[in-house]
């Protein structure tokens, strides 16, 4: 490539970028506080009941992600063996554990991005992995270390403290545990954070509504798998999939380029009551 080419490329994504930079920022999404807080509840896995944690540990990591699983699997290799991992979710995957929606997919070779292959000895089934796969992949890890025999999951931190005398961290959290560690690590990331668009109406809407990282399969039929979405049949619509919305319905067409196992993406233009 000479160089006139690559100043034109630059160009090129620079007026790209340009068309998706927005004056407010982050402020354009909407948090899932009050009346959507009800969008990061688990649909995958019930919380259990357990009693609060008051025991010590040599590490304890917040986040149950890539960097968790990887950070205690080479600890557990080192002769570590009391690492307690604590989790906001149901399970470990981190965002793979959250996103579960048809058709989710990585768009880096799994044999690059997926982590300790050569550990477990798994080989990636297809080069861009979809989500169940690496989240199996997640799963294997974990118990492969042991991983999932001192886990917290359910469970967020909400305080650390450096106690200087007793040379430890304490560890609280929204579960009522207090629990000490020599060694702190956080690996949370920000992926897995679930954020609405502030687009007008959203706030009234009264229709059934979910966040695509707590996709309801109750409600669309389905499953991560790519098992056909059949729960809301729509004779009008070309996909074969409508939901309704309130006093009008939405006729939803699967994107170009879409996943051919899933009905998803959707665009979704509003159509006569």
């Amino acid at each position: 490539m000479v160089e006139a080419e690559r100043v034109t490329l630059r160009r090129r994504y620079a007026e790209e970028r340009d068309k998706r930079l927005r004056p407010d920022g982050n402020d354009q999404y909407l948090e899932l506080k009050g009346p959507f807080s009800r969008m990061l509840d688990d649909p995958y896995t019930p919380q259990g009941e357990r009693d609060p944690k008051r025991d010590h540990v040599t590490v304890a990591f917040v986040g149950g992600g890539f960097a968790g699983l990887v950070t205690g699997a080479r600890l557990k290799e080192a002769g570590i063996g009391d690492v307690r991992i604590v989790e906001k979710g149901g399970g470990f995957g981190g965002t793979w554990y959250w996103n579960r929606y048809p058709g989710a997919q990585c768009d880096t070779s799994a044999m690059i991005y997926m982590p300790l292959l050569e550990e477990t000895g798994y080989m990636p089934s297809e080069r861009y992995a979809h989500a169940p796969e690496i989240r199996a992949h997640c799963d294997r890890i974990a118990r492969q270390y042991g991983l999932y025999d001192d886990a917290l999951f359910h469970t967020e931190v909400t305080g650390l403290e450096w106690d200087a005398s007793g040379r430890h961290w304490i560890v609280r959290t929204n579960r009522a545990d207090e629990f000490t560690a020599r060694f702190v690590g956080i690996g949370t990331g920000p992926l897995h954070v679930a954020k609405l668009p502030g687009i007008p109406g959203i706030e009234t809407f009264e229709g059934h509504a979910f966040h695509t990282s707590r996709w309801d399969y109750a409600y669309t039929g389905g499953d991560p798998d790519g098992a056909p979405m059949d729960r809301r049949p729509c004779r009008r619509s070309p996909s074969g999939w409508c939901g309704r919305r309130g006093p009008r319905r939405s006729r939803c067409r699967g994107s170009p380029g879409a996943s051919p196992r899933a009905a998803v993406p959707f665009r979704c233009p509003r159509t006569g009551p």
